[in-house]
């Protein structure tokens, strides 16, 4: 009877693990996506696309054909090149939904880059404090969204915010000392904004934390306790930087099962080449930057797919590609501040080649 009773609480305890057990890993990857955020400009400088036939196509209709259903826009506040505007992405967003796309916009809140290493306040708020960041990010946050909405386009998600990983609008949205007080306030600013604007619209928090779970903890351990609400946690993922894929994995199913969001890998890319188009250095060289996956079209190809496996099987929802579109176009620089004068740190990661066609080795699957 004593061996009975053992066996019952050993049967009761295993029904209890199952039934809290981690949900099933995703079977789908329902969020297959570029972010294209170059590519207004390098089509009004005159870039042609091609697709794997050699016909040149809308570049849009080409990524289509390659599983792409959702894109990505970065979105400045008043940048110097005037691209990444609000005018620029009202347009890219009307011709990515024509197609049947969906529609992510990353917020930056700057005038440029936001990334962990950077998160300049625009000039316009540059000298405003905490208690008027708030409103700042809420009226930006709604208005951008509500214009979108006008024209037929609304989004279907964005990001508060753009690699947070120790928080955004700095040094007042900086968190210090483990303190996530100031950065809570905005980025529930920013929740509660896209909510007014449509309710559907669904809200990514964004860091660069795939390269450590320890780090992704304590950045959505510490939003968490401070009420901020979000509905998709976003991670990028660069393997010269952020680790082995048996890392993705591990992260992306902690973050997934620890705070019961979907999870995407908002930005991944790998070159096709270790040489330069341009007089700009390359953001990433070398012949196999990644052990296994050489610098060259088919090396490419297979990175992409072993990540987009590696999320899949990890339970992730979605993976984009950081800029596919933007080979080296002259005057469609790196430096909104000088786009003529500077060049494309990006021409050896792009899906398409120096004269626009695509990788056919690279293709987004479900």
């Amino acid at each position: 009877m004593r061996r009975t009773a053992i066996v019952a609480v050993v049967a009761l305890g295993a029904a209890i693990a199952v039934s809290n057990a981690a949900p099933a890993a995703a079977a789908t990857l329902s969020m297959r996506g570029a972010d294209v955020s170059s590519l207004q400009r390098s089509l009004d400088l005159g870039a042609k696309y091609y697709n794997a036939a050699g016909t040149a196509a809308d570049p849009l209709d080409i990524l289509k054909g390659v599983g792409v259903n959702y894109v990505r826009l970065r979105i400045w506040n008043n940048p110097a090149s005037g691209y990444n505007n609000l005018a620029k992405v009202l347009v890219q967003a009307r011709a990515a939904k024509a197609k049947g796309l969906q529609l992510m916009i990353d917020f930056h809140y700057s005038d440029t880059w936001a990334d962990p290493g950077k998160q300049y306040k625009p000039a316009a708020w540059a000298s405003h404090t905490i208690s008027a960041l708030q409103t700042d990010v809420y009226n930006s946050t709604l208005s951008v969204c509500n214009a979108l909405k006008a024209q037929g386009t609304t989004p279907d998600s964005v990001q508060i915010g753009n690699e947070i990983n120790v928080g955004m609008l700095w040094n007042d949205g900086k968190v210090v000392n483990n303190d996530f007080t100031n950065l809570s306030l905005l980025l529930k600013s920013g929740y509660n904004a896209t909510k007014a604007c449509n309710n559907g619209t669904q809200v990514i928090i964004h860091t660069a934390d795939a390269d450590s779970d320890a780090n992704a903890r304590w950045f959505y351990d510490g939003i968490r306790a401070k009420g901020v609400t979000w509905d998709i946690t976003g991670l990028s993922y660069y393997c010269m930087w952020h680790g082995t894929l048996a890392n993705l994995s591990a992260v992306i199913g902690d973050v997934r099962t620890r705070y019961g969001k979907p999870v995407i890998l908002a930005e991944t890319a790998y070159p096709f080449t270790a040489a330069n188009a341009d007089a700009e250095a390359n953001a990433v060289g070398g012949s196999a930057p990644c052990s296994g996956y050489p610098a060259t079209w088919q090396g490419q190809g297979a990175q992409f797919t072993a990540v987009q496996n590696t999320a899949r099987s990890a339970g992730a929802v979605g993976v984009f590609y950081w800029e596919p579109t933007w080979y080296a176009v002259k005057g469609n620089g790196w430096d909104p501040a000088n786009i003529n004068g500077t060049g494309d740190q990006w021409d050896n990661m792009a899906l398409f080649d120096w004269t626009g066609h695509i990788n056919p080795n690279v293709a987004w699957t479900a």
